[in-house]
Protein backbone atom coordinates (compact mmCIF):
# COMPACT_ATOMS: atom_id res chain seq x y z
CA UNK A 1 0.00 0.00 0.00
CA UNK A 2 2.75 2.46 0.81
CA UNK A 3 4.18 2.02 -2.64
CA UNK A 4 0.77 2.92 -4.22
CA UNK A 5 0.47 6.04 -2.04
CA UNK A 6 4.02 7.07 -2.92
CA UNK A 7 3.28 6.68 -6.66
CA UNK A 8 0.06 8.73 -6.35
CA UNK A 9 1.89 11.50 -4.47
CA UNK A 10 4.63 11.49 -7.10
CA UNK A 11 2.01 11.89 -9.86
CA UNK A 12 0.33 14.72 -7.94
CA UNK A 13 3.67 16.54 -7.52
CA UNK A 14 4.27 16.33 -11.27
CA UNK A 15 0.69 17.35 -12.03
CA UNK A 16 0.75 20.54 -9.91
CA UNK A 17 3.32 22.40 -12.10
CA UNK A 18 1.40 21.36 -15.24
CA UNK A 19 -1.88 22.66 -13.79
CA UNK A 20 -0.19 25.91 -12.73
CA UNK A 21 1.20 26.35 -16.25
CA UNK A 22 -2.25 25.75 -17.77
CA UNK A 23 -3.79 28.24 -15.32
CA UNK A 24 -1.18 30.88 -16.24
CA UNK A 25 -1.84 30.35 -19.94
CA UNK A 26 -5.56 30.64 -19.24
CA UNK A 27 -5.05 33.95 -17.46
CA UNK A 28 -2.88 35.32 -20.26
CA UNK A 29 -5.21 34.16 -23.04
CA UNK A 30 -7.85 36.88 -22.52
CA UNK A 31 -5.16 39.52 -23.18
CA UNK A 32 -4.21 37.84 -26.45
CA UNK A 33 -7.87 37.53 -27.39
CA UNK A 34 -8.44 41.23 -26.62
CA UNK A 35 -5.71 42.14 -29.12
CA UNK A 36 -7.79 40.36 -31.78
CA UNK A 37 -11.07 41.63 -30.32
CA UNK A 38 -13.69 42.59 -32.94
CA UNK A 39 -13.82 46.02 -31.28
CA UNK A 40 -10.24 46.75 -32.33
CA UNK A 41 -9.76 49.52 -34.88
CA UNK A 42 -8.92 47.14 -37.71
CA UNK A 43 -12.26 45.36 -37.33
CA UNK A 44 -14.42 48.30 -36.22
CA UNK A 45 -16.54 49.48 -39.16
CA UNK A 46 -16.78 53.03 -37.79
CA UNK A 47 -12.97 53.28 -37.62
CA UNK A 48 -12.72 52.16 -41.26
CA UNK A 49 -15.01 54.87 -42.69
CA UNK A 50 -12.15 57.07 -43.96
CA UNK A 51 -10.31 54.20 -45.67
CA UNK A 52 -11.49 55.51 -49.06
CA UNK A 53 -8.89 58.26 -48.62
CA UNK A 54 -5.90 55.94 -48.07
CA UNK A 55 -3.19 56.09 -50.72
CA UNK A 56 -0.72 58.29 -52.55
CA UNK A 57 -2.23 61.36 -54.20
CA UNK A 58 -1.33 64.25 -56.47
CA UNK A 59 -3.22 67.34 -55.31
CA UNK A 60 -4.23 70.25 -57.52
CA UNK A 61 -6.06 73.40 -56.55
CA UNK A 62 -6.77 76.82 -58.08
CA UNK A 63 -3.74 79.13 -58.37
CA UNK A 64 -1.39 76.26 -57.60
CA UNK A 65 2.04 76.96 -59.00
CA UNK A 66 3.88 74.01 -57.47
CA UNK A 67 3.27 70.27 -57.34
CA UNK A 68 1.38 69.16 -54.24
CA UNK A 69 1.31 65.61 -52.96
CA UNK A 70 -0.43 63.76 -50.20
CA UNK A 71 0.12 60.37 -48.64
CA UNK A 72 -2.71 59.06 -46.47
CA UNK A 73 -1.90 56.02 -44.34
CA UNK A 74 -2.93 54.22 -41.17
CA UNK A 75 -0.95 54.31 -37.91
CA UNK A 76 -1.34 53.08 -34.33
CA UNK A 77 -2.67 49.61 -35.20
CA UNK A 78 -5.02 51.10 -37.83
CA UNK A 79 -6.62 53.46 -35.28
CA UNK A 80 -5.26 56.71 -36.75
CA UNK A 81 -5.65 58.06 -40.30
CA UNK A 82 -2.67 60.30 -41.10
CA UNK A 83 -2.36 62.58 -44.10
CA UNK A 84 1.18 63.80 -44.73
CA UNK A 85 1.15 66.50 -47.38
CA UNK A 86 3.61 68.66 -49.23
CA UNK A 87 2.02 71.81 -50.58
CA UNK A 88 4.96 73.02 -52.61
CA UNK A 89 7.24 75.98 -51.90
CA UNK A 90 8.31 74.40 -48.58
CA UNK A 91 4.84 74.22 -46.98
CA UNK A 92 4.18 70.83 -45.33
CA UNK A 93 1.76 69.48 -42.79
CA UNK A 94 -0.06 66.57 -41.24
CA UNK A 95 -3.75 65.90 -40.71
CA UNK A 96 -4.65 63.20 -38.20
CA UNK A 97 -8.11 61.73 -37.74
CA UNK A 98 -9.36 58.97 -35.43
CA UNK A 99 -12.66 57.48 -34.37
CA UNK A 100 -13.24 57.17 -30.63
CA UNK A 101 -15.54 54.31 -29.60
CA UNK A 102 -15.79 55.96 -26.18
CA UNK A 103 -17.86 58.89 -27.45
CA UNK A 104 -18.68 57.42 -30.89
CA UNK A 105 -17.20 60.48 -32.60
CA UNK A 106 -14.40 61.36 -34.97
CA UNK A 107 -11.66 63.75 -33.85
CA UNK A 108 -8.95 65.44 -35.88
CA UNK A 109 -5.92 67.66 -35.72
CA UNK A 110 -4.15 69.73 -38.38
CA UNK A 111 -0.58 70.95 -37.92
CA UNK A 112 1.85 72.52 -40.38
CA UNK A 113 5.45 73.69 -40.51
CA UNK A 114 4.30 77.32 -40.20
CA UNK A 115 3.11 76.73 -36.64
CA UNK A 116 -0.61 76.41 -37.29
CA UNK A 117 -2.56 73.87 -35.25
CA UNK A 118 -6.32 73.24 -35.43
CA UNK A 119 -8.45 70.72 -33.53
CA UNK A 120 -11.62 69.27 -35.07
CA UNK A 121 -14.68 67.20 -34.22
CA UNK A 122 -16.56 65.50 -37.00
CA UNK A 123 -18.72 62.89 -38.61
CA UNK A 124 -17.84 60.41 -41.33
CA UNK A 125 -20.32 58.44 -43.44
CA UNK A 126 -20.40 56.62 -46.80
CA UNK A 127 -17.56 58.33 -48.66
CA UNK A 128 -17.72 61.74 -47.03
CA UNK A 129 -16.45 63.43 -43.90
CA UNK A 130 -17.03 66.80 -42.29
CA UNK A 131 -14.96 68.19 -39.44
CA UNK A 132 -15.23 71.57 -37.71
CA UNK A 133 -13.47 73.40 -34.94
CA UNK A 134 -12.64 76.86 -33.62
CA UNK A 135 -9.37 78.75 -33.95
CA UNK A 136 -8.09 82.34 -33.90
CA UNK A 137 -7.32 84.56 -36.85
CA UNK A 138 -4.11 86.61 -37.24
CA UNK A 139 -5.60 89.46 -35.16
CA UNK A 140 -6.97 87.17 -32.43
CA UNK A 141 -10.50 87.09 -33.84
CA UNK A 142 -12.61 83.93 -33.44
CA UNK A 143 -12.68 81.75 -36.55
CA UNK A 144 -14.68 78.59 -37.19
CA UNK A 145 -13.00 76.06 -39.52
CA UNK A 146 -14.76 73.38 -41.54
CA UNK A 147 -13.06 70.62 -43.54
CA UNK A 148 -14.96 68.40 -45.96
CA UNK A 149 -13.45 65.28 -47.55
CA UNK A 150 -15.60 63.72 -50.27
CA UNK A 151 -14.94 60.62 -52.33
CA UNK A 152 -15.76 61.34 -55.96
CA UNK A 153 -14.60 57.95 -57.28
CA UNK A 154 -12.06 55.24 -56.42
CA UNK A 155 -9.31 57.49 -57.78
CA UNK A 156 -10.57 60.98 -56.92
CA UNK A 157 -11.27 62.80 -53.67
CA UNK A 158 -12.06 66.47 -53.04
CA UNK A 159 -11.04 68.27 -49.86
CA UNK A 160 -12.44 71.68 -49.01
CA UNK A 161 -11.38 73.89 -46.10
CA UNK A 162 -13.73 76.75 -45.26
CA UNK A 163 -13.56 79.48 -42.62
CA UNK A 164 -16.28 81.52 -40.98
CA UNK A 165 -15.72 84.75 -39.03
CA UNK A 166 -19.40 85.02 -38.05
CA UNK A 167 -19.86 81.70 -36.22
CA UNK A 168 -21.02 79.78 -39.29
CA UNK A 169 -23.48 82.27 -40.81
CA UNK A 170 -21.26 82.67 -43.89
CA UNK A 171 -18.25 80.71 -45.14
CA UNK A 172 -15.27 81.47 -47.36
CA UNK A 173 -13.27 78.76 -49.14
CA UNK A 174 -9.64 78.79 -48.04
CA UNK A 175 -8.58 75.65 -49.87
CA UNK A 176 -10.20 73.33 -52.38
CA UNK A 177 -7.97 70.46 -53.44
CA UNK A 178 -8.65 67.82 -56.05
CA UNK A 179 -6.89 64.57 -55.13
CA UNK A 180 -5.99 62.19 -57.95
CA UNK A 181 -4.61 58.78 -57.03
CA UNK A 182 -1.02 58.30 -58.27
Amino acid sequence: MNRKIAVRNSHRRRLIPILLAIACIGLAAPRAVRAQDPGSCSANAASRQLDFWLGDWTVSYPAMSATSTSKVHLALDKCLVVESWVGGKGHTGENMFAYSPDDKSWHGMFADNEGRVHIFEGKVAQGSAEFSGPSRGPNGEAVLNRIKIVRLSDNNVKQTWEKSKDNGATWSVEFQGDYARK
